[in-house]
């Protein structure tokens, strides 16, 4: 049978799973919604009788031979590239595949410092050492920015036996390395290049849009859908290029995804897919617009700076993700966190986060024009209310590590417990992190230093919301004996 885009495999395979009104004598044990009424009266009955296990007519995700199939052939196609992967463990699965489908333990891996806590987790399972390239920083934002080609072409040089490289596209800040000259630099030195495109499934069908992974000719690309292609949370895709075994990629990927795929997850992945392939276009040029306007707005008010591609050098600030609303708020003598709370708890409005300077709003096609305003009405009314003087503020996001030892090796090591205001000097045994955005202030097997502890106080002083150590209230840190 051929597909087209139109099409949706395991949407019209559900539909008419349940429509044969099958008798279900198999797990999930609520049994379409009956045996948990309040359950049922949250979600509504479609979406519990829509939960089932997985069957002949629905294909297994774990080794998918029909309509799960098809499904994947249709995204592969639709993202330009040779094979793609539902994942439903979240985009964290669909990097932590990635990795471990190109290194194993004691091989090296060239990446960012300031990647997402899933990359380093990869690192932690399957004993792949990092080889970080430390980000640009951008002084006035005190934000961590891209990669340099000439910072990854070095340690390429340094690192040659090293496996893959891994490029962030974009940063959660909306910022874009030059993606095509790194992955030319990858392959020409026979290393893989990896793209954690977690926020940057737009990318694929918006137009003037920073270039997305396989376009730029990565090998393996992992794109979180439902953070800006409309599924369900937790829902994922892993794309990967010819160069790829396609067989060998979803052995890893079984290693640790669940063999209870939900087919919610999975039917959103088919129906968004078939969404972006027919309407992407018009989605994301509607999106943009919101953004641009938000983002003349906010400018216009004073105090803050809604950064865009103004910023752009070329080098580790390549290129700008013109859908993302980030916005600095020091000079209006206020913490992101702070505007973050401030956003929520006074005028109902949810952001993605606010961390020690900056803000990110997430705008969509799926926003109103009169929530924009409403935002930008907030963001003016904040400046009036609780606008202070700046002075003594933190002033910078992202501190340079110093690694000592492979992440592994420190996370399983002996440690021992020690007041984080005590721990200057050791070795950290464990993560720390603001999450969101999970980029790790500290990672196992990284020297603890007074500056890392003065941002993880100020931080908690602010109300950021920390995660990582063993010590729920982050006071006692574990370090490396």
């Amino acid at each position: 049978m051929i597909f087209t885009q139109s099409k949706a495999p395991v949407l019209e395979a559900m539909e008419q799973h349940l429509q044969n009104r099958v008798v279900p004598f198999d797990v999930p044990g609520h049994k379409g919604g009956r045996g948990t009424k309040e359950l049922t009266d949250f979600l509504g009955k479609s979406c519990l009788k829509a939960d089932v296990n997985s069957m002949k007519p629905l294909d297994n995700l774990c080794h998918p031979v029909s309509v799960i199939k098809d499904a994947q052939d249709l995204a592969a196609e639709a993202f330009g590239a040779e094979n793609a992967f539902f994942i439903v463990n979240g985009t964290t699965g669909s990097v932590q595949a990635m990795i471990m489908a190109a290194c194993k333990a004691g091989e090296k891996i060239i990446m960012p410092r300031n990647v997402h806590r899933s990359a380093i987790n990869a690192l932690v399972v399957n004993g792949a050492v990092p080889v970080y390239v430390n980000p640009g920083t951008n002084k006035k934002l005190g934000i961590p920015l891209g990669m340099s080609v000439e910072n990854v072409k070095k340690a390429i040089e340094e690192n040659p036996d090293a496996k893959a490289v891994l490029i962030n596209n974009p940063t959660y800040y909306g910022v874009c390395s030059d993606l095509r000259g790194i992955v030319k630099l990858a392959h020409e030195h026979g290393m893989l290049a990896l793209v954690d495109e977690a926020h940057g499934t737009h990318f694929y069908f918006g137009e003037d849009m920073p270039v997305p992974g396989m376009a730029a000719g990565a090998d393996m690309a992992a794109v979180s859908m439902h953070k800006t292609g409309g599924s369900l949370t937790q829902s994922s895709l892993l794309l990967c290029g010819k160069s790829m075994n396609a067989g060998y990629v979803r052995q890893i990927i079984n290693l640790t995804q669940t063999t209870s795929g939900s087919y919610l997850l999975i039917s959103s992945l088919d129906i968004a897919r078939k969404n972006l392939a027919l309407n992407g276009r018009e989605i994301f040029r509607k999106t943009v617009q919101y953004a641009e306007y938000a983002r003349e707005e906010i400018n216009k008010l004073g105090g803050y700076y809604a950064f865009g591609k103004e910023l752009c050098d070329g080098e580790s600030f390549y290129d700008f993700d013109p859908t993302k609303l980030s916005i600095h708020t020091r000079d209006i003598g206020l913490a992101g966190i702070e505007v973050y709370d401030i956003l929520r708890d006074e005028y109902n409005i949810q952001i993605e986060f606010g961390d020690i300077g900056n803000v990110l709003a997430i705008i969509s096609a799926g926003d109103r024009a009169l929530e924009i305003e409403r935002l930008i009405s907030a963001f003016s009314e904040i400046k009036r209310l609780y606008s202070k003087d700046k002075a003594g503020m933190f002033d910078h996001e992202y501190i340079d590590p110093q690694v000592i030892m492979p992440p592994q090796s420190a996370f399983y090591g002996e440690k021992k417990s020690v007041p984080i205001t005590e721990s200057s000097g050791y070795i950290c045994g464990e993560f720390v992190m603001c999450y969101p955005p999970g980029i790790p202030i500290l990672a196992p097997g990284e020297k603890i230093t007074d500056d890392i502890i003065s941002y993880i106080l100020y931080a908690k002083e602010k109300g950021c919301m920390m995660t990582g150590t063993q010590d729920i209230n982050i006071e006692y840190i574990n370090v490396v004996i």
